[in-house]
């Protein structure tokens, strides 16, 4: 449920803080198991693709007055920057290399809508700097809330929602890299039959949790910061889905602030083999996050799911038409997938 929107276009938008002190209900965790430290506490994520999207049309103000080379040319917004010169573009600094260069022609290669299209382009020189521009302005990177499921302070590495960033055609977002955030939510845009709602939060960007490696089926997976305390976070023993029980059990979400909480939910189903890592069906049973959100919203993905003082797995996606609903991908998937 993370990344609802797309940022500008194609990519889903939102992101926010996290600060140092975190409550917890007390969980028995057996101190022989693993060192799998409890999360719930929510991040805000910056993601570096691997595509250079054009997001809008701008003038260059030249010797000669304003140009535009993009718009000459026949670049749109939404059109995905693939090469300049036959060479490949990854980021925004790849094409300030690429037209620092001297080159006497430029051509630019651009993805849209699935076709290739290649356009002659003459970079326009700016007054106030002398550098070439081609009048775009691009985006290269994406940012979102979500929830950190657990951190395994052994490999010192944690993992976060249970799903995988995608676009809106629900293409896999390559990533090269990214910085995850403290986040402090503000507001919670409450769910509804129909419309999910979502968390609204801050990013922190003092407080580092750790560099995002990974976007997988299974989540958003990465290095813990040195610099970021685990001194108050809770260890917990992990618990396979054979010993998960139809019935009562909990999850740790945050709602406000950075303060994390206990809420009673239900396992309604499990499901061992589903392909897609739906692996629970869930019903939130706590009057106080029903009365806060409604039930499940975007921005939860990832937070634990707790039954018998064990960590089963993580809450990953809503019931469009029941927020009281959802689905969660058991623990092992999220352990064997990084």
């Amino acid at each position: 449920m993370l990344f609802r929107k797309k940022i500008v276009k194609t990519l889903f938008l939102l992101f926010a803080v996290l600060l140092c002190a975190f409550s917890y209900s007390p969980i028995t965790a057996s101190a022989e198991t693993n060192s799998l430290y409890l999360g719930g506490f929510s991040a805000g994520f910056t993601l570096n693709t691997t595509t250079v999207e054009v997001i809008g049309i701008c003038d260059v103000i030249t010797s000669d007055g304003m140009r535009s080379p993009a718009r000459d040319c026949g670049i749109k917004t939404g059109d995905i920057i693939e090469k300049i010169n036959g060479i490949e573009v990854k980021g925004t600094k790849d094409i300030n290399k690429i037209l620092a260069e001297d080159y006497k022609k430029y051509t630019v290669t651009v993805i849209r809508g699935g076709e290739s299209i290649k356009m002659d382009i003459e970079p326009a020189v700016d007054l106030s700097s002398g550098t070439k521009r081609l009048g775009t302005l691009v985006k290269d990177s994406i940012s979102g809330v979500g929830t950190v499921t657990y951190i395994d302070k052994a490999n010192n590495k944690f993992a976060s929602l249970g799903h995988p960033v995608t676009d809106l055609k629900n293409n896999f977002i390559e990533i090269q890299g990214g910085t995850v955030y403290g986040c402090i939510i503000y507001d919670v845009k409450k769910g509804v039959k129909g419309t999910p709602g979502e968390l609204r939060g801050a990013f922190e960007s003092r407080t580092v949790i750790g560099n995002a490696s990974i976007n997988c089926a299974c989540g958003i997976y990465g290095d813990v910061s040195p610099t970021y305390d685990t001194s108050k976070l809770v260890r917990i023993e992990k618990g396979g889905i054979d010993d998960v029980k139809i019935g009562k059990a909990c999850i740790y979400t945050t709602v406000h602030g950075n303060e994390v909480k206990k809420y009673d939910i239900s396992i309604v189903k499990t499901d061992k083999h589903n392909k897609d890592n739906r692996n629970f069906v869930i019903k939130i049973e706590d009057k106080q996050l029903l009365e806060i959100s409604g039930g499940i919203v975007q921005g939860m993905s990832g937070s634990p799911i707790v039954q018998n003082g064990k960590l089963i797995g993580a809450v990953t996606h809503v019931f469009i038409n029941d927020p009281t609903r959802g689905y969660g991908i058991g623990i092992d998937n999220m352990l064997n997938a990084y």
